[in-house]
């Protein structure tokens, strides 16, 4: 069964960076769109950013021009790139995969995807 391992995270000073990947496998992301939340305690998850299977980037205008999605070669591995990090982007950021092939519909909406990574803290101090 196809999981989806999350790595990096991690504590930084405002207006650093940091990279975060979820890997996969099987060139799962070829054909599946992913998408990237977070999620803060209390609240719902949020739409970070999304590259639907075909390779188009949606960013969430929080994040539009300092967060960048990209993937390796072989699309079983996807990054965030996060820079210019503020305190507001404190939170547990997740991977997640719609599991219908080519389905790049309510990208935004975490209720629509059905396979998560394990989640990764990301903080940012002032």
């Amino acid at each position: 069964q196809v999981q989806l391992v999350q790595s990096g995270g991690g504590s930084v000073q405002a207006g650093g960076s940091l990279k975060l990947s979820c890997a996969a496998s099987g060139r799962l992301f070829s054909r599946n769109t992913v998408a990237w939340f977070r999620q803060t305690p209390g609240k719902e998850r949020e739409f970070v950013g999304s590259r639907r299977w075909m390779g188009i980037i949606d960013y969430d205008d929080s994040v539009k021009g300092r967060f960048t999605i990209t993937t390796d070669n072989t699309q079983d591995t996807v990054f965030l790139q996060m820079n210019n990090l503020k305190p507001e982007d404190t939170a547990v950021y997740f991977c997640a995969v719609k599991g219908t092939e080519y389905d790049s519909t309510s990208l935004n909406l975490a209720k629509d995807y059905d396979l998560w990574g394990q989640g990764t803290q990301v903080t940012v101090s002032s």
